[in-house]
């Protein structure tokens, strides 16, 4: 397997720091100035603007928007048109640098559903799980489901994706503890 960048012929990728194995498909932009991980997949219509940085394995659908200030772990799944945000008092006429913009962290393993929208300043936990059109005005606790507007907790979910029982157990054998306002493995 070769370890080169792939970009389709129709694809955009400006920046000189792409990990290995790494795809952009057609009308994907990755701006210079980004970080992409290695083994990641930015697919048709996305933009990764400078300043994003994603880590290994990470998923980016289709016309997924990730801007300046958003970092994310290893193995995250951005889910069809999930957009964030970095700026909460846009002005077209206020013309804002780097540092005045809030920083969006998306730990490892988290998924976002198709049509997440993110507003800046929030962490969303390791393994958590936002339904298809979340919205997400506050932090997201490891290994939580959150659905609606806002999204609000609505139950617990294991790193293989699947839902937890009342004593936060698994199908697949795992089980949780309550750690902080999230859960980790027992």
């Amino acid at each position: 397997m070769s370890d080169e960048v792939k970009v389709h012929p129709l694809g955009l990728c400006e920046s000189d720091t792409v990990g290995p194995r790494t795809r952009v498909w057609a009308w994907a932009h990755v701006l210079p100035g980004a970080v992409v991980g290695a083994d990641c997949n930015i697919c048709d219509h996305a933009f990764v603007e400078g300043g994003a940085v994603l880590g290994d394995r990470v998923t980016v659908k289709n016309a997924v928007l990730v801007f300046d200030g958003v970092t994310t772990g290893d193995d995250v799944f951005l889910g069809p048109n999930v957009v964030f945000t970095n700026d909460l008092r846009p002005r077209a006429h206020v013309k804002k640098g780097p540092e005045a913009l809030l920083s969006t962290r998306v730990e490892s393993g988290a998924t976002l559903g198709a049509g997440t929208v993110v507003v800046c300043g929030t962490t969303i936990g390791a393994f958590a799980f936002a339904a298809a059109g979340a919205v997400i005005t506050k932090d997201v606790p490891a290994h939580a489901f959150v659905a609606g507007n806002p999204a609000k907790v609505r139950g617990w979910v294991c790193e293989c994706g699947e839902r937890l029982d009342e004593l936060f157990t698994c199908v697949c054998g795992l089980k949780y503890e309550q750690v902080g306002e999230g859960l980790a493995r027992r």
